[in-house]
């Protein structure tokens, strides 16, 4: 099911604008590249607007947040909204700082956002529920589990429908979900926490399958589903592949090689999900 979402980027190969932190600005550009759309970063107020204009879709990640580049941010956002592009926000350390927290509250009141991905932490401090940030890590006490997979089921249902978005938390387990159906996806490897910029290319890429879906007519929570799956599949990949001398330089080349190298029947054979529906009001 989620291998046509990759064959949708690869066919309509969009140009995505991204407005993201200057330290993993390199590993979004060459994701977005290996899986077969085009980068574009530019984080100036004087050319969001036109730069937008040009592409199919946008990322906004506050990672490296500034006063600068959040009038960007809304500027690149406004002009997404008007020509009905697709827009990931990518809430990076909410909660750690009044100034990120606001700036993200600011983006998910003003923008009609496609997904906002982050990791459990993030999305709770962006709720108003009770929750603190590692830095830019989801806090332990967060962690999704078995026994508290529907209770975050539940929470993501809400949130989606109260933003009228795609809610897609990172973590050992994901969930993507929507305010009708949610997925719990289990692939991936531990080695993606071991490099800086493994979430920052998730909303890249997950800009990229979003992007195509709105050009192709396909499920905006299925297309985030496949990008999280094919993210975690290329994490399972580069481990596989990693030598005795190889450290987390390597793992990060061949995460990158592993997306590059995807095949649609790949992504529908080794993605591991559940999918739940929900039946009541």
């Amino acid at each position: 099911m989620l291998g046509r979402y990759l064959k949708n980027v690869r066919e309509t190969a969009p140009l995505i604008h991204n407005i993201t932190n200057y330290v993993t600005v390199n590993d979004c550009a060459n994701i977005l590249l290996a899986c077969g759309a085009s980068p574009v970063m530019a984080d100036d107020q004087a050319e969001a607007e036109a730069i937008t204009a040009i592409c199919g879709g946008l990322t906004i990640n506050i990672g490296t947040l500034n006063s600068r580049t959040i009038v960007s941010m809304l500027l690149a956002g406004k002009k997404a909204a008007q020509l009905g592009h697709p827009i990931v926000l990518d809430p990076v350390g909410a909660g750690a700082s009044p100034l990120r927290t606001h700036t993200a509250d600011e983006l998910i009141s003003q923008l009609p956002l496609a997904a906002v991905r982050g990791n459990i932490s993030e999305i709770k401090a962006l709720s108003g529920s009770s929750s603190l940030t590692h830095g830019v890590d989801a806090n332990a006490s967060d962690k999704v589990t078995d026994d508290n997979l529907w209770q975050h089921f539940t929470f993501a249902r809400k949130l989606a429908k109260a933003w009228n978005t795609v809610i897609a938390i990172s973590g050992e387990t994901d969930i993507v979900a929507d305010e009708n159906k949610a997925f719990a996806i289990k692939n991936g490897s531990a080695l993606m926490s071991k490099i800086t910029g493994s979430g920052c290319m998730l909303s890249a890429l997950t800009t990229a399958y979003v992007t195509a879906a709105k050009k192709t007519e396909t499920s905006m929570l299925e297309a985030v589903a496949a990008a999280f799956c094919t993210m975690g599949i290329a994490g399972e990949n580069a481990a596989d592949r990693m030598g005795s001398l190889d450290g987390s330089a390597s793992f990060r080349n061949y995460l990158l090689d592993a997306v590059f190298n995807m095949t649609e029947e790949e992504l529908d054979t080794k993605a591991k999900y559940e999918l739940v529906s929900y039946t009541d009001d």
